[in-house]
C-alpha cells in the first residue's frame, strides 16, 4: 500500500486527519516516522502558501506522498485576523488555551451579533516528483463568550456552530467532520487521492 505522510507536528491535527483520511488506500504516516526531521517555518502569506511549504519539505525529505495543511480562524471584528497567523496569535510562547484567551479578551466588547467567524483549512498534495493538489474547506460560525467543551484543539472551544447549536469542543468527532474546515478539505483531498 502505498504511503501518505502528515506534513504536521501538531498531535491534535495528526489525530483530526488520521480519522478524517480513513479508508483511503495509502497507509497513513507521520513525522514520526522519518526522523530527523523539522517542518520549515510557516512564513507564507497565504493558507495555501503555508500548507505547500510544509508539503514540499515532506516530500523532498520523504520521497513520498505527503498532504500539508494551514488552517485558521477569521474573526470578522478583527477585519479577518488572526487568519494564517492562528498558531502564532498573541505572540510566542502561548498555547492554546493562551491564544483563546487573547482571542476573548479583544472582542469582549463586541456584540453577539457582531462576533461571525469563520474556519478556514487548505491542504497541499504534493508527490515527489513535484505534482501539487491544493483543496479547501470553510465553515461559517460564531465566537462564543467562553470556552465551552473539551473536545477538539486549537479555538475548537470558542468556535460555535449554529446548525448544530454547539461549539466544536462540545460537537462529536463525527459530527463537526461532516461540517468543519478540514473535515470538507479531506474530503476533497480523498476525492483527489481517487481520481490519481
Amino acid at each position: 500500500m502505498p504511503a501518505l505522510v502528515l506534513a504536521t507536528g501538531n498531535a491534535g491535527k495528526v489525530r483530526e486527519l488520521t480519522a478524517l483520511l480513513a479508508r483511503i488506500p495509502f497507509e497513513i504516516r507521520t513525522l514520526a516516522d522519518y526522523p530527523p526531521f523539522v517542518l520549515p517555518e510557516e512564513s507564507g502569506d497565504t493558507y495555501e502558501g503555508n500548507a505547500l511549504i510544509k508539503a514540499r519539505a515532506t516530500a523532498a525529505h520523504t520521497n513520498e506522498l505527503t498532504l500539508g495543511d494551514d488552517s485558521g480562524i477569521e474573526v470578522d471584528a478583527l477585519h479577518g485576523a488572526p487568519g494564517v497567523r492562528s498558531a502564532r496569535f498573541g505572540g510566542p510562547g502561548l498555547d492554546d488555551k493562551g491564544r483563546v484567551a487573547h482571542l476573548l479578551r479583544l472582542i469582549d466588547h463586541v456584540p453577539d451579533g457582531a462576533r461571525g467567524a469563520r474556519f478556514v483549512c487548505v491542504m497541499a498534495l504534493v508527490t515527489p516528483d513535484g505534482r501539487e493538489t491544493l483543496v479547501r474547506g470553510a465553515c461559517e460560525g460564531r465566537i462564543a463568550r467562553a470556552p465551552r467543551g473539551a473536545g477538539g484543539f486549537g479555538y475548537d472551544p470558542v468556535f460555535f456552530y449554529p446548525p448544530l447549536g454547539g461549539t466544536f469542543g462540545e460537537l462529536s468527532d463525527e459530527a463537526k467532520a461532516r461540517v468543519s474546515h478540514r473535515g470538507l478539505a479531506a474530503a476533497a483531498a480523498k476525492a483527489a487521492l481517487a481520481s490519481g
